[in-house]
């Protein structure tokens, strides 16, 4: 058997596949706030602030969605995209 010498091992991170389940998240939610005619900055925002689920509408699944992610681990992952750490 011959191997492919330009055939390049996979990686795989767990790290970098919450972040994307996040980011869906986050986008799917967006979508669904401006759809249903709310700020979604303003309701993404208090719903982090105060955990009240209140502030995500149930359009698209979003109310569901968003309590899929651990609030701490929102505010870091945004903390750190924000200042590219």
């Amino acid at each position: 058997m011959t191997r492919d010498k330009n055939q390049k091992t996979q990686t795989f991170s767990i790290r970098e596949e919450r972040e994307m389940t996040m980011k869906e998240i986050l986008y799917t939610v967006y979508e669904a706030l401006r759809e249903k005619g709310y700020d979604p900055l303003s309701q993404l925002v208090g719903y982090i602030i105060s955990e009240d689920p209140t502030y995500i509408t149930n359009h698209k699944n979003a109310r569901s969605l968003i309590r899929k992610l651990d609030r701490d681990e929102l505010m870091e992952e945004l903390i750190r995209n924000y200042l590219k750490i």
